[in-house]
């Protein structure tokens, strides 16, 4: 037990506090790359311009830090040495799947329905990976409170988007954030499973930037050459800070799931992603327009998330990634 009691508390706290900031900086991302896709009709480019910059900032960093360095060469030293499995190394592509989901169908959607539908995965990747022991992690059961947990966030989607599908709202753009928040669950566990490794939060978050950029780029040269050039970029500068949010949240979320759990860190990533979205919504809207349902469905979907979560501590408490 630490000599102080009261330290650790505050640090615990501050952790949470950080993760909600961290959470609302989802949804920033989510309202900036879904106007910058939209902008330059290209979700393609917009995902890129986004994780790309992330990516150079976080390179930029990486080079006057020894600690991030090390880090690097640690996770060499695991990969040839075989004790951590190289698709360990690819949660970057669950991060670029989101992003170019923002670049795409956010400006469709709106910022509350497209993080309805992100957190409606990530609750439901979170379930089957525990079930699973993904990526090392310990075996949970499937709970009845977490299918439960599941089946509202389901429903919130439903509720949301359901009397727009085939209208307004086509099915293939609320498939694409559900999809990309399968990503993002898996996504956590992976990079969790890096710092680990690495020691570092600035390797494993540059890690998944390098992963992410790589795949984005490969897709967005094969989508110019097929659909040609974007439109004018816009000048607006607040439309490019989306990779600087990304680099920032991601390293939130590295940093505090070792003190505060997988289960709370997803708590707090949820309250702050559905309030940045209703107020991104109500204040700056794009896309479908927040409505009473609106607000009803991202109700569900925290009840939902938080049925999952209170299920899995009575189990045994909030989980960490594995060592």
């Amino acid at each position: 037990m630490s000599s102080h009691p009261r330290h650790e508390q505050w640090r615990t706290v501050a952790a949470i506090a950080a993760t909600v900031v961290a959470g609302f900086g989802v949804a920033t991302q989510h309202r900036v790359n879904g106007e910058l896709g939209q902008r330059l009709d290209d979700g393609f480019t917009a995902a890129l311009i986004s994780f790309g910059s992330g990516w150079l900032i976080l390179m930029a960093i990486l080079a006057f830090s020894p600690v991030g360095q090390r880090g690097f060469r640690a996770l060499g030293e695991e990969l040839r040495a075989g004790r951590l499995a190289w698709w360990v190394t690819l949660g970057g592509l669950g991060g670029a799947l989101l992003v170019l989901s923002q670049g795409l169908v956010a400006g469709i959607l709106g910022v509350a329905i497209f993080t309805i539908a992100t957190v409606t995965g990530q609750t439901i990747s979170g379930m089957l990976a525990d079930a699973t022991g993904f990526a090392g992690a310990r075996k949970k059961p499937v709970t009845t409170p977490r299918v439960i947990g599941a089946l509202l966030t389901l429903a919130a989607v439903v509720v949301a988007v359901g009397p727009q599908l085939g209208g307004n709202v086509p099915f293939a753009a609320v498939l694409l954030p559900l999809l990309a928040g399968l990503g993002i669950g898996l996504q956590q566990a992976l990079n969790g499973r890096v710092r680990q490794v690495s020691h570092s939060a600035l390797a494993a978050t540059t890690l998944n930037f390098t992963v992410g950029t790589a795949a984005l780029a490969l897709a967005a040269i094969v989508h110019l050459a097929i659909s040609g050039l974007p439109d004018v970029p816009p000048a607006n500068p607040l439309l490019y800070i989306g990779g600087a949010v990304g680099a920032i949240f991601i390293a939130i979320q590295v940093i505090t799931v070792g003190r505060i759990g997988v289960l709370v860190l997803g708590l707090c990533l949820v309250a702050g992603q559905l309030a940045g979205a209703l107020i991104y919504d109500l204040i700056a809207p794009i896309g479908t327009p927040t409505t009473a349902t609106t607000a009803i469905a991202v109700a569900l979907t925290f009840a939902g998330v938080a049925i999952a979560g209170l299920g899995r501590r009575r189990r045994g408490g909030a989980t960490r990634p594995s060592a």
